[in-house]
């Protein structure tokens, strides 16, 4: 298992830093090429999210019949023609298309596809592959970031998305192809009684909480993920400060991975993830009673939250519902999550231009209360 999860955590490395963070490196580029403005730009990366999340559903049964090895080389394929159409169309028409078609490779090839391989091939034991998947991509950004900017100079943004595309056809491929085992275990399909009403009703009960836990919290994180620095900024921060504790926020979501897998290993990923959705209202709380010096903080507690719930995103519904059916379920929640991300920032754009930044965190923090409560009414499966 270890081997599959560290060539799945090298490849969703390079997978999240060619995609997710790709437009921070390029769109101001971009807008200035195609004459256009950034909200034009940033908004076709905003459709490719809600490609992804429309087509997770289907991703997630073709994993569940399958296997994620076909599915997963595919979506280096996919994501690699996506790049090259950023690269070589022009207008603002063909950025459109090529992020259209980056929307379904990133369906086929991020975190939901990447843990629903692990969960069909693994079973329950998959908990640490994922956790060692998360701590790999957890340097997407940090890796994406310094390379795309050193890159940009010499090749432009075209040249940078078409050394991309071939990274993931030479690189992202091969490693997908030779170390995914293919098909999925025989030994899983063993006949089992029907569920009973109450097994159903607290299973529809869990799901329903869960998603919307999860929604919650994408919406804040991709709220902040645009807008926090301008947040912080508007708290009284120097621009030096500001970016400095946005930063911090990258290293608290790594140091939060490895804490879920060290401490927490021994533990309940409901509990763990229990306490990981606590500290976003306790740095909110902390943020407003304490004013900007309590900045630094909230931006750990943040980060560590994030990082802990990124692996609860994948490990919680497998401990939960078990590995049957696991791919299915993961498919049905990305995409409200992925729906989520794709309209917050936008949505939220008046919210944070009109109104105080303590009310804008505020009203982030009273989403994150209502989040945990959601969570806390999640409970293990009943005993029959």
């Amino acid at each position: 298992m270890l081997r599959v999860a560290i060539g799945l955590g090298i490849a969703q490395t390079i997978a999240w830093a060619c995609t997710y963070y790709l437009p921070a490196v390029i769109a101001v580029a971009a807008a200035e090429a195609h004459g256009v403005s950034r909200t034009l730009v940033v908004g076709a990366f905003s459709a490719a999210l809600l490609v992804a999340g429309l087509c997770s559903p289907r991703v997630g049964r073709a994993i569940e019949a399958g296997g994620g090895r076909s599915i997963l080389a595919v979506s280096a394929l996919v994501i690699a023609l996506g790049l090259a159409l950023l690269g070589l169309l022009p207008g603002l028409w063909g950025w459109t298309v090529g992020w259209l078609v980056l929307g379904f490779g990133m369906a086929m090839g991020l975190y939901e596809a990447a843990f629903a391989t692990m969960g069909r091939l693994f079973g329950q034991q998959a908990r640490r592959g994922i956790t060692t998947i998360t701590l790999f991509a957890g340097f997407a950004s940090t890796v994406g970031f310094p390379i795309g900017a050193a890159l940009m100079p010499m090749l432009g943004w075209r040249g940078l998305c078409l050394l991309y595309a071939a990274v993931h056809v030479l690189v992202v491929l091969p490693i997908y192809w030779f170390t995914v085992p293919p098909g999925v275990p025989t030994a899983t399909a063993t006949a089992k009684p029907r569920p009973d009403a109450a097994a159903l009703a607290w299973a529809r009960r869990a799901f329903l909480l869960l998603a919307a836990f999860f929604i919650l919290r994408s919406t804040i994180s991709a709220v902040f993920g645009v807008h926090l620095i301008a947040l912080l900024e508007a708290l009284g921060l120097g621009v030096a400060a500001a970016v400095g504790i946005a930063a911090a926020v990258g290293a608290a979501q790594v140091g939060g991975r490895l804490m879920e897998f060290t401490l927490g290993a021994g533990t309940h990923p409901l509990k763990v993830a229990k306490l990981g959705a606590t500290l976003l209202p306790a740095g909110v709380f902390a943020l407003l009673l304490a004013g900007p010096v309590a900045a630094l903080p909230f931006a750990l507690a943040y980060g560590v939250s994030n990082g802990i719930l990124t692996i609860s995103r994948g490990t919680v519904p497998l401990a939960l519902f078990g590995a049957e059916g696991y791919a299915v379920l993961m498919g049905r929640m990305a995409m409200p999550v992925l729906v989520a991300q794709a309209l917050a920032p936008t949505l939220a754009t008046p919210l944070v231009e009109g109104l105080p930044a303590m009310a804008v965190f505020a009203m982030a923090g009273a989403m994150a209360v209502v989040a945990l409560g959601c969570l806390m009414l999640v409970v293990p499966r009943p005993s029959s």
